[in-house]
C-alpha cells in the first residue's frame, strides 16, 4: 500500500509536502500539445491506477500544486510556493483569483509560522511556483514570510525580467518584484549551495535558468524536481514536450539525462507535480524508466 504520508525523512532532514490543491485543469492533449490520442490510449489504463494521474471523471491531466518544506539542522525552507489566494490570472480560469484558504493553514499545521521561514528558493519564476512569495496585506502585496531570504536564480530572474518587458508578466508584478523591493531577494548562481545539505542542480529547458534542489543528510540523498518533469508519464516518454517549455529540445535532454543520472540510485526524488505522495525512485524496468512511489 502506498504511503500516503506528507512527510518524508531523510537523514537529519524533515521533507513535509505543503498542498494547496489538486489541479485537473489541463486537458491531457494540449498539456503535451505534441501527444495524440493514440498516443494516449497506451498510457491510460495504468495513469487511471492509484495514485491517479489522470482524472478518470474528464480525461485531464492531475498536477499536485505543492511546496516542499524543508527542514534542517539549522533552517527552515520552502521551495516553491504555490499559486497563491486573490492572484489575478485571466488566462488560467481555475488559478484567476482563488481563495483556497489551504496553503498557510497547511503550513500552519505543520507547526511552522511564516515568521520562522528562514529561506524560499525557487526552482523558476512561473506563476505556480512562486505565489505565495507574498500575500495581499491591505491592498498590497508584501512578502508572506518576512524573516526569509528569497532565493532567486540570477539567469532565472534575467531571462524573466525580459519576457516582461516585452509581454507583462502579472505573477512576476504581484509575486516576484514586491519581495525585491522589500529588500529581501538574494540573487544567486545556478550552482549556488546554501550548505553542504542543500544546493541547487541546473535542469534547464522548462525556463532558461531552471534549476532543481538537491538534498544531502548522513549519507541519504533527495532531488526535488521543479518543473523538469511534469507527469509520471514523462518518465515512459521524455520526449514529451510540456506546453510551456522555452527550449523544448534542451527541456527534453534535460529530463533524460536526469532519468539516466538517478535511476536505480539511493537517490530519493521529490517529483514537484506527481500526484500524491509525491515522492519515489526512478527505476528501470522492461528498457523504459518508471516512477517507483512504493521506493519511497
Amino acid at each position: 500500500m502506498l504511503n500516503q504520508s506528507p512527510r518524508l525523512i531523510l537523514g537529519q532532514i524533515i521533507i513535509e509536502r505543503i498542498v494547496e490543491s489538486m489541479c485537473t485543469g489541463f486537458d491531457a492533449l494540449s498539456f503535451f500539445p505534441g501527444t495524440t490520442p493514440d498516443d494516449w490510449a497506451r498510457h491510460r489504463s495504468w495513469m487511471l491506477q492509484q495514485p491517479q494521474a489522470l482524472d478518470p471523471v474528464s480525461g485531464n491531466i492531475v498536477l499536485s500544486i505543492q511546496a516542499f518544506l524543508v527542514r534542517t539542522r539549522h533552517h527552515t525552507i520552502l521551495i516553491d510556493t504555490c499559486v497563491g489566494d486573490h492572484k489575478s490570472r485571466p488566462t488560467r480560469p481555475f488559478w484567476d483569483l482563488q481563495r483556497l484558504n489551504t496553503f498557510l493553514p497547511r503550513l500552519a499545521a505543520a507547526g511552522v509560522a511564516p515568521e520562522s521561514v528562514d529561506y524560499v528558493m525557487c526552482t523558476h519564476l512561473h506563476g505556480d511556483h512562486v505565489g505565495w512569495n507574498t500575500q495581499l496585506r491591505d491592498g498590497r502585496w508584501v512578502p508572506t514570510f518576512p524573516n526569509a531570504r528569497y532565493i532567486f536564480g540570477r539567469q532565472e530572474w534575467e531571462g524573466q525580467q525580459e519576457l516582461h518587458r516585452r509581454i507583462p508578466q502579472l505573477h512576476l508584478v504581484d509575486s516576484v518584484l514586491p519581495v525585491i523591493e522589500a529588500g529581501q531577494a538574494q540573487f544567486v548562481s545556478n550552482d549556488f549551495a546554501l550548505d553542504d545539505e542543500v544546493w541547487l542542480e541546473l535542469t534547464p529547458g522548462h525556463t532558461p535558468g531552471h534549476v532543481s534542489i538537491h538534498l544531502a543528510s548522513q549519507g541519504a540523498e533527495a532531488v526535488i524536481t521543479g518543473d523538469c518533469i511534469h507527469s509520471p508519464v514523462q518518465c515512459l516518454e521524455p520526449g514529451w514536450i510540456m506546453r510551456a517549455d522555452s527550449d523544448p529540445e534542451m527541456a527534453k535532454v534535460t529530463r533524460l539525462n536526469f532519468l539516466e543520472r538517478y535511476s536505480d540510485s539511493k537517490v530519493l526524488v521529490c517529483a514537484s507535480h506527481f500526484p500524491q505522495p509525491s515522492f519515489g525512485r526512478v527505476v528501470r524496468r522492461d528498457q523504459a524508466f518508471w516512477f517507483d512511489y512504493a521506493a519511497g
